[in-house]
């Protein structure tokens, strides 16, 4: 049994995933935040209920090229639904994308990011210490 057929860690590493591609939505919404027009998108919020069905139902698939090489993928592409966020503050130009709402977004994603993999860590410093192995 790897690591990664451990639940907890299947688990931390699907949310984390779910940080790193909320942060980059995240940025482009800071970036274009005086593109007239513009509206910014956000992730569905992370659910464990709901990814834990489809983290069930993937299947990881392997081709091999050459002897010394192999690929592998999940179908993660689009895991993640990425929605326009509703915009309740249009500015003159049109934009929908409010620069202190979306800074206190990073910072509170940036830090769950970092819980998560907090609890990551820790939880393979306890495997390691039941296995007897030097944490």
């Amino acid at each position: 049994m790897g690591l990664m057929d451990m639940p907890v860690f299947s688990a931390l590493t699907d949310k984390m995933r779910w940080h790193q591609t909320r942060q980059g939505l995240l940025a482009e919404n800071v970036a274009n935040a005086e593109t007239p027009g513009y509206r910014g998108r956000d992730l569905k919020q992370y659910d464990f209920a709901d990814r834990q069905g489809m983290m069930q139902s993937s299947a990881i698939v392997t081709s091999v090229t050459q002897p010394m090489h192999f690929s592998a993928s999940s179908g993660e592409g689009a895991a993640f639904d990425a929605q326009r966020m509703a915009n309740f503050e249009i500015t003159p130009e049109g934009n929908g994308v409010s620069l202190e709402d979306e800074m206190m977004k990073v910072t509170t994603n940036m830090m769950d990011y970092q819980a998560a993999t907090s609890l990551y860590q820790k939880s393979i410093r306890i495997l390691r210490v039941a296995l007897g192995k030097n944490a």
